[in-house]
């Protein structure tokens, strides 16, 4: 597979690059370290495959449903439907979240009408966490390794999308800078997470249950007139 295919900056062509802030970029502090400790690293046993439905990252306020993803003809992996800003897609073709694997999460940092969903990304930091509730009534909760950004002409499709021997998750979206020329992001911000906990949510009934349907979205810059 190649970088996904969502890199045109939508609300930035029509509006022009002054039009609003551009998304935070991760530090170079934030990338794997040079060195790896030494040792075990904490992680979760890895659970059955089961359709995520909604994604939530606490750190940037993030709490989107999910839709499933393909690939396109030239094995790009697509994006998600551009009239929800806060919707995240996953590829449905791979590894679902919190099974043994790479699954792969993906979403647009605008649209044509401002931010989106993964618009803060780039703010992460590690041992953030991201949470991806499933089907199954469990939440996967993954703990951030690592932030990159890499240029759309040199992405590392095996260090992102290749195998694992533990459950892993990438989030992926646009970044690098934008070139107004071809109006186009330069590159993909990629977060690195592993399993780190498995929550079971609560069950219809429970006082608890809808506790997180009710939290607002994320936080989004409001669109400059």
């Amino acid at each position: 597979m190649l970088a996904v295919a969502l890199c045109l900056g939508s609300w930035l062509i029509r509006n022009g690059v002054d039009a609003q802030d551009p998304p935070p970029q991760p530090s170079a502090s934030e990338a794997f370290p040079a060195v790896v400790p030494a040792g075990p690293v904490k992680g979760a046993a890895p659970l059955p495959a089961a359709r995520p439905t909604r994604l939530r990252i606490p750190a940037i306020r993030v709490d989107a449903p999910m839709t499933p993803l393909a690939l396109l003809p030239d094995r790009s992996l697509s994006s998600p439907p551009e009239d929800d800003r806060n919707l995240a897609g996953w590829y449905a073709g791979g590894t679902s979240p919190g099974a043994v694997g790479t699954a792969i999460v993906a979403g647009h940092v605008d649209t044509a009408v401002g931010p989106a969903v993964f618009y803060g990304l780039g703010a992460l930091k590690r041992g953030h966490t991201v949470e991806v509730a499933r089907a199954d009534g469990r939440t996967a909760v993954f703990t951030i390794d690592a932030i990159e950004v890499y240029s759309r002409t040199d992405f590392p499709s095996a260090k992102v999308y290749g195998p694992s021997p533990r459950a892993e998750l990438r989030v992926i979206t646009c970044g690098g800078g934008f070139d107004t020329e071809a109006q186009a992001y330069l590159g993909n911000v990629v977060v690195f997470a592993h399993l780190t906990d498995v929550r079971r949510d609560p069950v219809p009934g429970d006082s608890l249950t809808g506790a997180w349907r009710n939290r607002p979205g994320p936080v989004l810059p409001a669109p400059t007139p």
